[in-house]
């Protein structure tokens, strides 16, 4: 695990605002694999790892995904779901002008641009979550519930 000074970025800043308690980690990010590299060097199961993931639907609406690491999102059925006819990433670029963040280092907290969240419904059923602090490389700690009162997310079923 890395050892070095906890980063104070937007996503860290939201919370301490919203006086939300969390406990930051950092690890040392690697490109491919991120959601395993993480979880194998903070010594958690990949579920407990949450991605956030900027999508657009057909008409380019944004809004961000959060899935178990371990987990991909059916886009098939994510657009049923919100009723669009196609559902897909935003490219690199996008996600960065809405988000403030880099690809790789996107959190859900402190975005330059509220998006809409939709969060897996079995990401509230567990104990504690990982998820991106803002920073590649940096995750925060902290209850599903915590989590929901921030984002106010939309639950959806549509892992695979």
């Amino acid at each position: 695990m890395v050892k070095d000074r906890i980063p104070n970025t937007w996503a860290i800043m939201a919370l301490k605002n919203k006086g939300v308690p969390f406990k930051p980690h950092l690890y040392k990010y690697q490109k491919d694999n991120v959601t395993e590299a993480a979880a194998r060097e903070l010594g958690v199961p990949e579920h407990v790892v949450i991605k956030t993931i900027v999508m657009e639907d057909d008409a380019g609406n944004p809004f961000i995904v959060l899935m178990h690491g371990d987990r991909q999102v059916s886009t098939r059925d994510l657009a049923r779901a919100l009723k669009a006819k196609s559902i897909g990433p935003a490219d690199p670029k996008t996600a960065q002008r809405l988000t403030g963040y880099l690809v790789g280092g996107i959190s859900p907290f402190g975005s330059r641009r509220e998006l809409p969240v939709y969060v897996e419904e079995s990401i509230l059923e567990l104990p504690r979550l990982y998820i991106n602090g803002g920073r590649r490389g940096l995750l925060i700690e902290m209850s599903p519930s915590d989590l929901v009162k921030v984002l106010r997310p939309m639950l959806v079923n549509v892992a695979i």
